[in-house]
């Protein structure tokens, strides 16, 4: 899952804006969640094994009901059984019978809202199957109501179930990770169990429906609806069922023979393969990586409205957030192969093979992450992987201030603690990590060993380690102690001195060695003399070493973890001088250079500074000449007019429009009306991004006497939320409110992070509105801190109408959409 990751210290919503809202503090537990902590999360016991679900569903769409009819078909795992415990949450039970042949007879049952113990009138041995029929109406709602659950553990959604809202389509779809699909049908939810799936889906027809496998048939029916039945014969975990429902157009695309689909609101069906048109590309390259081809019959990729997280890798049919609606000029400035890399790699490391437990999430979600790394590296080349490994770093050093656990952590109080940096970030670096210890054919080998063992199956991580070790040969025990079953991360200390004609470099291991381990750190270390460098390979594994290299005084610098492997921190000491030989001397290094370039941006007016920002202007890689940029927003000095020219140049025609957009920035922070015709000419350029900065540079520009509002009106139809904000902006400045039926159109057509943002816009405007504005505005903003189906976004409405808690009934406003939330997150924000 590329997920809205809730860890117990922050919510993060990856790559889609929002972002660390809610804080948390994990060392003030109650008694009661203390004891929960305690608890141990092991895989689930395996009373039977789930082998095949057969399920008939309509829908009550006003209602939001399911009403299902589900045929499961299990055998005892290896005891003798007479009764079976199933997992149906919030369900009315009609009845449930066992089927014998051709014979039914009625089984009794006691169901406590959350599980049904269902005596099975005799005992099952191993071998014996039985043909459970159960018939139910799952109502969400209700349970929702009673706050058994949260809004993201639904695992149904219907999205404008009545169709009142034109600005929305009418949608249903569902989300089963951790345990929810239990929550519209009658299953063993633990990613332990592996079934094989029917499914028939009755709906209007005008709706298209997507499930796992293949559509055998659709049948239309006599009083206006169509039954699609999907099936899916390969066997994978009930979390991954998946039914997505909607006016979707179908863009059909293929891979080897096999069916490659991509489900898209219509008004951006013409950008559907411009959003996942390298899909085939992706799964022709992983297959060969891996040696192990795509192993399901089709491969499905379907946008939604309003979904709870990124994405779900449900199997053979991956559902992504509303974001990647997108047109072809959006994807000039930010592309989504990472998020789409991730959901495919998921097809194999989560899918084929599935975590038996949660606490072991990490074989999951670690492996997709680093399929987005190997993707980008294949596609886009080194210096844009190994950035990306740069923001995977700071992701997880940044959660790592403030929570340190185990990578494979069998003690948390919710499932969704999982979720984190942890499991993501640190674990595809720690993949990283060992795939450079073993080398790229060993490491390779041991993936597709791992695959082929493990297929249709679950694994814990000693499966993993010993996979590696088969092909290997080498014990590595010692490796997978210290990253995936131990927390924290090494604290490397470095100096060098010159002593007795001796080169030494000393390096301590500076985490507390009481609390984590003394690592074993197998690293490069270059060195360069006389303008060569001599690379060699050194151990780290104990608190204190010292590395001789005899005489080598003409030492220019030394670069420990020179190919940036370490998954932690180094304090290392260098001259400006040295760093500058770094930053100009690791052409093929993009890491280097950045590490280098930071240093030298905190202090940019020093002579040597100048000279390494200077280079780093024109450096070939679009990120570094961007963090170059950032330290002339607000500089006046000589140094900014020695580069006038050359940020000129970038802001005109910069190969990369992120880079450009910077570019501009800057001039906008100077004398505005000198680069005029700059902006004028960049509003049409075809990079959101680009128009977005220019349009906020050129307003900023204007003098207030000027009228520009016939230059405005060319993009006030605009959803890009670039240039709406530049507008908004402008708007908000210049207090004008005659554009509060603007606002509210863009706030009625965002969702997702385009909404988080501009809703913060709306009450900024609203300030110092007119009153019949402010309380109509108010309305708005409470409309949505209640019902809208994301999380953030009723914060973000809520932290709006904070902004006006002196007017009248406001107060009590807020005081309401506090006591009615159920979302745990929300809750847990709203009590601080």
């Amino acid at each position: 899952m590329y997920s809205c990751k809730v860890s117990e210290n922050s919510v993060e919503i990856q790559d889609s804006g929002p972002v660390q809202e809610i804080v948390q503090d994990s060392t003030e537990l109650t008694l009661e969640e203390k004891i929960e902590v305690r608890l141990y999360k092991g895989e689930r016991t395996r009373h039977f094994r789930l082998l095949h679900t057969k399920l008939e569903l309509s829908f009550d769409w006003g209602k939001q009901w399911v009403f299902g009819k589900a045929l499961l078909i299990a055998e005892p795992y290896f005891y003798e059984q007479s009764s079976i415990i199933v997992d149906a949450k919030g369900f009315e039970i009609h009845d449930i019978t066992m089927l014998n042949g051709l014979d039914t007879s009625k089984l009794n049952y006691e169901y406590d809202g959350q599980k049904i113990n269902i005596d099975l009138g005799r005992s099952y041995k191993k071998g014996q199957k039985v043909h459970l029929n159960i018939s139910y109406t799952a109502k969400i709602n209700e349970a929702l109501a009673r706050g058994e659950m949260s809004n993201n553990e639904r695992g149904i959604y219907f999205i404008n179930p009545r169709g009142d809202d034109q600005q929305k389509p009418q949608q249903l779809w569902t989300h089963g990770e951790t345990d929810a699909n239990s929550r519209w049908f009658p299953t063993l939810d633990a990613p332990n169990q592996k079934s094989t799936q029917e499914i028939f889906i009755t709906v209007n027809e005008r709706f298209r429906t997507l499930s796992n496998g293949t559509l055998i048939y659709s049948k239309s029916n006599s009083d206006g609806t169509r039954t699609d039945y999907w099936s899916m014969d390969q066997p994978h975990a009930p979390y991954l069922f998946m039914m997505a429902v909607g006016e979707f157009a179908v863009v059909e695309d293929d891979w080897n023979g096999k069916t490659v689909d991509y489900y898209i609101e219509p008004a951006y069906e013409p950008f559907a393969r411009d959003i996942f048109g390298n899909t085939p590309e992706m799964m022709t390259y992983f297959s060969e990586v891996l040696g192990y081809p795509f192993p399901w019959n089709k491969y499905s990729q379907v946008i939604v409205r309003d979904f709870v997280s990124g994405a779900m890798e449900n199997t053979s049919a991956s559902v992504f957030m509303e974001d990647l609606n997108v047109d072809s000029r959006e994807l000039l400035d930010y592309n989504w192969d990472d998020i789409i890399a991730h959901e495919l790699f998921h097809q194999w490391f989560g899918n084929l093979v599935t975590c038996e437990s949660w606490a072991n999430l990490p074989l999951n979600e670690s492996f997709a992450t680093y399929g987005e790394y190997l993707w980008t590296h294949h596609k886009y080349g080194a210096d844009e992987a190994e950035y990306h490994l740069y923001a995977e770093l700071e992701n997880y050093l940044n959660e790592a201030e403030n929570k340190q656990e185990d990578l494979i952590r069998y003690y948390y109080r919710e499932d969704d603690e999982m979720f984190d940096n942890h499991s993501y970030a640190k674990g595809g670096l720690i993949l990283h990590m060992l795939r450079d210890y073993l080398g790229d054919e060993a490491f390779f080998q041991s993936l597709k060993y791992y695959l082929k063992s493990h297929e249709f199956g679950k694994t814990e991580v000693h499966d993993l380690r010993l996979a590696f070790e088969h092909i290997s040969g080498e014990d590595l025990n010692w490796f997978f102690n210290q990253w995936f079953l131990a927390a924290g991360h090494p604290k490397l200390k470095i100096e060098e001195v010159y002593e007795n004609d001796v080169f030494i470099v000393k390096v301590w291991q500076e985490q507390d060695i009481d609390a984590y381990p003394v690592y074993k750190l197998p690293l490069t270390l270059d060195l360069w003399e006389d303008g060569r460098k001599t690379q060699y390979l050194i151990e780290v594994d104990k608190p204190y070493q010292e590395f001789e290299f005899g005489d080598v005084s003409s030492t220019e610098l030394v670069l420990v973890d020179s190919e940036y492997m370490l998954v932690g921190e180094k304090q290392h000491t260098k001259s400006p001088r040295q760093l500058q030989y770094q930053f100009s001397n690791y052409d093929g290094n993009v890491r280097a250079r950045l590490e280098a370039l930071e240093y030298f941006l905190q202090s940019p007016h020093d002579s040597i500074s100048k000279i390494v920002i200077a280079e780093a202007l024109t450096d070939p890689f679009w990120a570094i000449r961007e963090e170059a940029l950032f330290v002339f927003e607000n500089d006046s000095t000589d140094f900014f007019l020695d580069h006038e020219n050359v940020i000129k140049d970038m802001a005109r025609k910069d190969p990369n429009p992120l880079v450009k957009a910077g570019a501009i920035s800057v001039l906008a922070s100077k004398e505005r009306s000198a680069y005029l015709d700059i902006f004028r000419s960049q509003l049409n350029d075809s990079s959101y991004s680009v128009v977005g900065q220019a349009l906020y540079a050129y307003l900023q520009s204007k003098s207030s006497a000027e009228d520009v509002e016939s230059e405005l009106l060319v993009f006030e139809d605009e959803t890009n939320f670039s240039i709406t904000s530049a507008l908004a902006d402008y708007y908000i400045q210049n207090n004008d409110y005659g554009k509060y039926d603007w606002f509210v159109d863009k706030i009625l057509t965002y969702s997702g992070s385009d909404l988080w943002y501009f809703t913060k816009l709306f009450g900024m405007y609203l300030i110092s509105a007119p009153e019949e504005q402010i309380q109509s505005g108010i309305k708005e903003l409470e409309y949505i801190a209640r019902n809208h189906s994301q999380f953030y976004n009723r914060l973000s409405a809520y932290q709006s109408l904070e902004l006006f808690a002196d007017v009248e009934g406001v107060s009590k406003t807020l005081e309401s959409i506090k006591r009615n939330e159920r979302d745990d997150r929300l809750k847990e924000y709203y009590d601080q």
